[in-house]
């Protein structure tokens, strides 16, 4: 359990530098950015720990070893020598996926792909395409790179959430653009346009000091090297007292009841409100000031963009003359509808694929 390796957390592309102010924050201190994502070296129990409780990574890989392979007949005798029992367990199935280029001799994945799992069958293991554990192999200008999806199903399936509306935000994204805008569990959140409350629940969870992975599975639970004991007791963690309240409204009355739903699985429903309201009778909470935050619809996205000015344009009004001291963000495609509320943006950060979509965060500061 002591040896290193090392350890990748894949990123939504443009979203790396808030990835590895994240995984800095969670102690894993020598993490660096890295195309893609963010690497450090760690041991088995690292590899767990940041499954459990990081919020915006999409993936983990672990780099289990590597070899040069300048032919398929050298690949797969290095491959027959691999030490997977390291790593694999025979009664376990997984699948292959290899990736190549003409950067090397062997640029054929679907050969390469025929060989490494020749050579796992060889040493006991079985093969299946639907198999939830992953082996993936990179071959680079000759280097053969093998990693294993620590993770499974993707980190944002929490493992909580079951009702989702139109164009759902990916929770990891939803952690990530909460970072972007400087919320740290230390305010009140609202989403006057929540749909089935990605960012309400999440900011809840994140006040609340709730692990993101902890009403989930993972696939390292089906390894060599795991220790259920072990894992139990990193799980073992008791939310921490909050004086925050988080607040969501749509107008689909369907929307509200999902996220309320969705609020109670999680175990914040006691943090957070949901009401069925369109955005012009917004109205801000009493208290402190806080954060709004929110995924409009978008011509892109959902309906034409013409008929989403007036909407946008109330968005602004309501916060301008209502929520004085409050931060915006506001996740949209178009530059066109964001500018449209009248609202104070900061220049915007780079561009975030979601749905098929390019989007950027438009963020203000104090109102």
């Amino acid at each position: 359990m002591t040896q290193t390796y090392e350890i990748f957390l894949t990123a939504t592309p443009g979203f790396e530098p808030a990835l590895l102010a994240e995984a800095k924050a969670n102690g894993f201190a020598d993490a660096s950015m890295t195309q893609g994502g963010v690497q450090f070296m760690g041991t088995w129990p690292d590899v767990w720990r940041a499954n459990l409780v990081l919020r915006g990574a999409t993936r983990v890989l672990v780099r289990i070893g590597s070899f040069m392979a300048f032919h398929l007949a050298q690949l797969d005798k290095r491959a027959h020598k691999f030490p997977w029992s390291d790593i694999l367990r025979p009664d376990i199935p997984l699948r292959v996926e290899v990736t190549t280029n003409r950067k090397s001799k062997i640029y054929h994945a679907g050969a390469a792909t025929q060989r490494i799992e020749t050579a796992l069958k060889a040493n006991g293991y079985r093969i299946s395409a639907e198999a939830a554990l992953v082996l993936k192999l990179r071959i680079d200008d000759n280097r053969v790179t093998i990693s294993i999806d620590t993770s499974g199903e993707s980190l944002h399936k929490r493992g909580h959430k079951q009702g989702v509306g139109k164009a759902p935000m990916r929770e990891t994204l939803a952690s990530l653009f909460l970072r972007d805008c400087g919320y740290q569990g230390t305010e009140p959140v609202l989403d006057p346009m929540c749909g089935s409350g990605t960012f309400v629940i999440e900011a809840a969870e994140i006040a609340a000091g709730l692990n993101p992975g902890r009403s989930r599975s993972f696939a390292f639970e089906q390894l060599a090297s795991f220790d259920p004991a072990a894992w139990d007791v990193m799980r073992q963690h008791k939310a921490q007292p909050t004086d925050m309240h988080f607040y969501g409204s749509d107008r689909d009355a369907g929307a509200i009841r999902m996220s309320r739903e969705n609020a109670d699985r999680a175990g914040v429903a006691d943090l957070t409100t949901f009401d069925t309201l369109p955005v012009d009778a917004l109205t801000r909470p009493d208290g402190l000031s806080g954060l709004v935050i929110c995924n409009p619809p978008y011509g892109d996205r959902i309906g034409n963009p013409k008929l989403l000015f007036g909407l946008y344009a109330t968005l602004g009004q309501k916060l301008k003359a209502e929520f004085q001291g409050w931060r915006v963000g506001i996740v949209t495609s178009d530059a066109a509808l964001a500018n449209a509320t009248g609202l104070p943006f900061k220049p915007k950060g780079a561009p975030v694929p979601h749905g098929g979509l390019k989007v950027w965060l438009f963020q203000t500061g104090r109102l």
